[in-house]
């Protein structure tokens, strides 16, 4: 049987904090204090300075005391500033794993899990005074599968380009200016809502349409995008609806190239599907847009743009966007 496994002491983690200052590799700390050089590759990549990454002895002492303190424990949010913050977030729509990633974004000295938020949510003796699981997000939208045969009519947009000829690199969202279209309808009233979406930074801009015509919606694109310098707007992805037939008008203005979708196959434009499902949070389906103001579109695009992402490193769309609109 191997020798039993013992932590590292006060004493190793001084001659470690030396040795690493002095430029001595892991595997050579390793053979002096006869450990193995994986223990101490973990030692100073898990309790080194977060602030200045570099490893201090009484530092790494004090977090390494302190984690098997806390070891098995799971606190339900005790801490009274991050208990306000988890509950606030969850009143604006976002997400265990979006509170939890965007945390130490807003406030560095705290930290918490998702599951540690779940718990809390669920805990017997919080939903006697807090009922907090209708603030979680639940999506029920049926998908349609993707690549059936159903039969459907040629399209009639014309100068139609199909999105197999849209170059690569859009698909990688690494340069901005990459937009996808879409329309939301609905059967109470004529008006519809234009929706545009950056496929780098996942920003979203949402426009009330007078009707789901051609002419409304090419306006409206050219209104909203027409605000970003060239950089933001380079490529426009459609479906083939017949509101899209002006996408050429579009190109004109503002000096884009645009792609259209399979038939069908909306899953092409996720992200911007995606953001329909948000929409619909506060806009559900029988809503009549006649009644929904300019006012309130605005509110639902701030709290859109405001999440933060996990595919932007928890950081919110409208940052992302100002930053890469920048440079």
């Amino acid at each position: 049987m191997g020798n039993k496994y013992k932590h590292l002491s006060a004493e190793e983690r001084d001659q470690i904090a030396v040795m690493r200052a002095e430029g001595e590799s892991f595997g050579e700390i390793a053979h002096t204090l006869g450990r193995n050089k994986s223990t101490i590759c973990r030692e100073v990549w898990r309790n080194r300075s977060p602030v200045y990454d570099r490893y201090g002895a009484i530092q790494a002492q004090k977090r390494a005391q302190r984690r098997k303190c806390e070891a098995g424990r799971r606190p339900l949010l005790k801490n009274d500033p991050t208990r306000r913050y988890v509950i606030c977030k969850l009143q604006l729509g976002w997400s265990p794993e979006q509170i939890a990633g965007r945390l130490p974004h807003d406030h560095p000295e705290l930290r918490i899990s998702h599951e540690a938020i779940y718990q809390y949510i669920y805990n017997p003796h919080v939903r006697k005074t807090r009922e907090l699981i209708p603030l979680l997000v639940r999506s029920h939208k049926k998908r349609q599968a993707r690549g059936h045969t159903k039969k459907h009519r040629k399209s009639h947009i014309p100068d139609r380009i199909p999105i197999d000829r849209r170059p690569a690199y859009v698909e990688k969202r690494q340069q901005p200016g990459h937009w996808e279209s879409d329309t939301i309808i609905s059967r109470q009233s004529k008006e519809a809502i234009g929706v545009c979406l950056e496929r780098s930074t996942r920003f979203v801009h949402l426009a009330k349409l007078e009707k789901k015509g051609a002419a409304d919606l090419a306006e409206a694109i050219n209104r909203r995008l027409g605000r970003h310098p060239p950089h933001m707007r380079r490529t426009i992805t459609y479906d083939n609806g017949s509101e899209n037939a002006q996408h050429m008008r579009v190109n004109k203005v503002l000096g884009t190239r645009s792609y259209f979708c399979h038939p069908y196959q909306s899953w092409q434009r996720g992200a911007v599907e995606n953001v329909i499902g948000l929409v619909r949070r506060y806009l559900p389906k029988k809503t009549d847009f006649s009644n929904v103001s300019c006012d309130h579109l605005k509110m639902i695009q701030n709290w859109i743009n405001n999440r933060p992402r996990k595919c932007l490193d928890f950081k919110t769309p409208l940052e992302v966007f100002i930053a890469k609109r920048c440079t």
